[in-house]
């Protein structure tokens, strides 16, 4: 039997991946027992930090690069990353041993880390450097630092300055691992949120945090939608250029963190499933913040429905108008939310177009998805209802009915009938949508699985709880939408 050309060549291509992956099973990379060791290796660095900019640079070594702390140790413990750099003091000895990790070296750099302010702050950034020079005056800021870090006696606090101020801190963390900033029993705590709110606390202010990504974190500072922010920051001199700092209060060491071949991993498979269900929703009550993050998303999906079905309206009598202009208005709006991706838009609403708003971000969110959504739903609307033929129109006419009568009794059921499915599927694309909304500091369900990672690094159990819950909703809302369908006229 003659085999088939293009099988010979699967065939081949499949013998020769297994043989360079057979290869490169049985080379053995060099130890790393300090940074001249690195060359040769895969190095798991954070998106836009200073290791990230210092390895991508340096020869020999392969960058991969991440978002979270939480993303770059499943990089090295799946065996895509050999090594994992970053502050020295991020990963503690608990997080160490439950994720098998262990610190191989530490670098010989040191590096001041300060608070982050908007460039040219007069108000806020004076202030913290005071409460920080009575913190040091006092022994409170070695005690604070001695405490999260070695496990110290609690600080003792400058009192309050005795003035009070309705005026939130808004403060963004960029760091979500222990001891620096995490959350425990649904709070965050940690080295530097502790630091902010006792600032807070003094000054006579509440305080607002946020959670953000380093990079959105330093747009809304910029933007004003913030007062500092926070990740082990270094003060270099690009920084300065786009950010104030207050005074160092810390200094950092960078450690290279690598699997710990020693630990040993306990229990079967299903006793390690159990665990990280424990760990990721019992533990703490950490189950709460799913369900407060689907709240939020509830919230997005449903009023940016509304809203954009109602806009959608509007689009679609511009789209079937006989006027021109009307037409090609909707037309240009169209190529927009086309041409835009739904992250860009989100971004631009939040941080340029309604940044001086004072709008949460649940509410910027509503409003962009559901411009977003109008433009999908009119089209729906527009397209189902071109596509009911004219005899019907003829036939209600016919029949002694008004326009409006024509087209809400016979017309429009049909049209609903005909859109459906398309709108259906509008909705569910939404409401996936909604997954990024984390990027402007507003906590879904997506953005609560992140935190959860990034407290106990296990992947598995809050990735599948949050697939079953969008699967859940997508149905949810296919169902809802097939209950309210029009009953079918008999002709």
């Amino acid at each position: 039997m003659k085999i088939p050309r293009f099988a010979q060549i699967a065939i081949l291509l499949s013998a020769g991946i297994l043989l360079t992956s057979a290869c490169n099973k049985d080379a053995k990379k060099s130890p790393i027992l300090s940074e001249a060791d690195l060359p040769g290796h895969t190095v798991a660095t954070q998106a836009g930090s200073y290791y990230d900019n210092k390895y991508a640079k340096a020869e020999g070594v392969t960058p991969f690069r991440v978002n979270t702390e939480a993303d770059a140790i499943q990089a090295v413990r799946s065996g895509k990353a050999d090594v994992f750099v970053t502050d020295e003091v991020l990963l503690d000895a608990e997080t160490l041993n439950r994720t098998g990790l262990k610190l191989a070296f530490s670098g010989a750099e040191s590096f001041p880390c300060a608070m982050a302010f908007a460039k040219g702050d007069t108000e806020t950034l004076p202030l913290f450097n005071e409460f920080l020079r009575l913190m040091k005056e006092q022994g409170a800021l070695d005690a604070h630092i001695n405490f999260w870090i070695h496990g110290g006696e609690p600080a003792k606090y400058p009192e309050p300055k005795g003035t009070s101020d309705d005026r939130p801190v808004r403060y963004i963390t960029c760091l979500k691992t222990s001891p620096v900033s995490f959350i425990k029993n649904n709070q965050w705590t940690g080295l530097d949120v502790e630091l902010v709110r006792e600032f807070a606390k003094w000054c006579g202010r509440p305080l607002q945090i946020l959670d953000i990504d380093l990079a959105a974190g330093i747009m809304a500072l910029q933007t004003g939608q913030a007062d500092m922010l926070s990740a082990c920051l270094f003060v270099t001199e690009e920084r300065k250029k786009h950010m104030d700092f207050s005074d160092p209060y810390y200094q950092c060491h960078p450690g290279f963190f690598m699997l710990d071949e020693d630990a040993v991993s306990k229990g079967g498979f299903w006793s390690r499933t159990k665990d990280a269900f424990v760990q990721s929703f019992v533990t703490e009550s950490r189950w709460k913040l799913i369900t407060n993050g689907l709240v939020v998303t509830l919230e997005i999906t449903i009023f940016a429905i509304i809203i954009g079905t109602i806009l959608g309206m509007l689009y679609c009598r511009m789209v079937l108008s006989r006027r021109k202009w009307l037409k090609k208005t909707a037309a240009f709006y169209d190529f927009l939310m086309q041409g835009i991706p739904t992250l860009v838009l989100l971004l631009i609403m939040y941080y340029v177009v309604l940044a001086k708003s004072g709008m949460s971000g649940i509410a910027v969110a509503v409003i962009t998805f559901a411009l977003g959504f109008a433009a999908s739903s009119g089209n729906v609307m527009a397209s189902s209802i071109s596509n009911i033929p004219k005899g019907q129109w003829e036939a209600g006419m016919a029949l002694g009915f008004t326009r409006a009568q024509t087209f809400s009794s016979i017309v429009f059921p049909q049209a609903v009938r005909k859109g459906i499915g398309a709108y259906q599927g509008h909705c569910v694309s939404l409401l996936k949508s909604t997954s990024i909304v984390g990027y402007i500091a507003v906590q879904d369900i997506t953005r609560a699985s992140d935190l959860l990672r990034s407290r106990t690094f296990e992947a598995f159990a809050p990735l599948l709880v949050i697939t079953v819950i969008y699967f859940i909703l997508a149905w949810i809302i296919r169902l809802l939408l097939n209950l309210a369908l029009p009953k079918k006229n008999h002709d």
